[in-house]
């Protein structure tokens, strides 16, 4: 069982956008069984299209198609099925209803230009879009069945989950080989040369199931592919290794797959009945914006103050002007002064602050990228220094980890 991915945007082949659905659907189909043999991407251009829509169909048993589906002069997707299909477009009234009613459940009227969406290749089943006003398309084209699906993800997803898969399974397009499932084990606090040290048997060339490491603004991740007849092997196939890997990493492993350090905060913090503010100068608040991103964080953070200034952050957090006069205001004990006062005007039972240099200026002979993360609770204080490197955006997104990450530990060990 093959499968073609088909990525349509030229803002995608300009490079002005990454195409995560490509990738987000090579792993859902990988979890199925299906092989995935080609990415394909192509401009919006009809010919192009067509010619690229036309090859699939004869070389694949599955095509998946993100983007073409709205409403302006670019969107082609749906001319193009019909034209390498050879069959006409008519108007679906059970689709315009519903354009028609997301309109007016946003209190406006739908532009004409909208009921474009509504057309469907002759002979084709509508994928309902429970998101969105692009519904999608389901139809077979010489060999392979195609699957149109709109461009924006999360419209995509469920579209694929809730309309495609089940049409796949009735289809006998379903993967009847190997299951290729991914586990990946996310870390913070060490460079990747000293992690892979540390599992170096693990990644090593030929070991099953295959161990790969990554590095993403510095979140060192160890993914595990396992491979089985069934989801069930490959799972069986990763759990020991998953299980090596947090042995030898301890509390280097902060999560799994997609979780980030701000989601495991405020499940620990939610665990432990603890709240949390931030004092934040050199992060200008990423801290706490982070949290903030996270459902249900109102009943774990108290709060945050931006204190960027020398004077905020006497006046905003009862930092001791002499202490920073004294030690500068990139220093351990400006960060823990930050975090006691954050602490204690907010009303929380933690509180992490962060001071540093993020560039370009410098003050005195502290490095840039140099910074201080301190850490308050109610029997103490303490704080640890970091020597980032990057840019300034890099150095303010590494900071903005490393102060979730010492709440994290905290938590974990005191």
């Amino acid at each position: 069982m093959r499968a073609e991915i088909i990525s349509i945007g030229s803002e995608i082949t300009s490079g002005q956008n990454l195409d995560t659905n490509c990738q987000w659907l090579s792993l859902r189909l990988a979890e199925l069984g299906v092989s995935v043999a080609f990415h394909t991407t192509v401009a919006d251009d009809l010919a192009d299209n067509i010619a690229a829509f036309r090859i699939a169909s004869e070389r694949v048993d599955l095509v998946l198609t993100t983007g073409g589906l709205g409403p302006t002069q670019d969107d082609l997707t749906r001319e193009v099925l019909a034209s390498v299909a050879g069959v006409p477009l008519h108007e679906d009234a059970q689709s315009l209803a519903h354009i028609r009613a997301m309109f007016a459940a946003r209190n406006r009227e739908m532009p004409e230009r909208n009921r474009v969406q509504a057309l469907m290749p002759a002979g084709s089943e509508v994928l309902f879009n429970a998101r969105g006003t692009a519904p999608g398309v389901w139809m077979k084209i010489n060999r392979a069945y195609f699957a149109a699906m709109p461009g924006v993800p999360s419209e995509m997803f469920t579209m694929f989950t809730e309309q495609v898969v089940p049409r796949m399974r009735a289809a006998g397009l379903l993967g009847q080989g190997s299951v290729i499932l991914q586990r990946k084990i996310n870390c913070f606090g060490a460079g990747e040369s000293v992690i892979e040290e540390k599992v170096l048997d693990l990644t090593r060339r030929g070991h099953v199931p295959e161990v790969g490491i990554t590095v993403s603004d510095a979140v060192i991740s160890l993914r595990i592919f396992g491979r089985g007849p069934t989801q069930a092997d490959a799972l069986a196939q990763i759990a020991p290794v998953e299980a090596t890997i947090r042995q030898r990493l301890g509390d280097l492993v902060y999560g799994v797959d997609d979780e980030e350090l701000q989601q495991v905060v405020e499940r620990l913090l939610r665990q432990r009945g603890l709240t949390l503010a931030t004092a934040e100068s050199v992060t200008g608040g990423l801290v706490a914006h982070r949290l903030t991103s996270v459902p249900g964080a109102s009943e774990v953070f108290r709060g945050g103050i931006v204190a960027y200034t020398n004077p905020a952050k006497v006046q905003l957090l009862g930092v001791p002007a002499a202490l920073i006069e004294t030690h500068g205001a990139v220093s351990s004990q400006v960060a823990e002064a930050m975090a006691q006062g954050a602490r204690q005007r907010l009303g929380s039972d933690l509180a992490v602050s962060t001071t540093g240099l993020a560039g370009p200026g410098t003050e005195g002979e502290k490095p840039v990228g140099l910074v201080y993360v301190g850490l308050a609770w109610a029997e103490g204080v303490r704080s640890l220094a970091i020597n980032w490197g990057g840019t300034r955006a890099e150095i303010l997104s590494r900071s903005a980890k490393s102060a979730l990450n010492a709440v994290r530990l905290f938590l974990l060990n005191g």
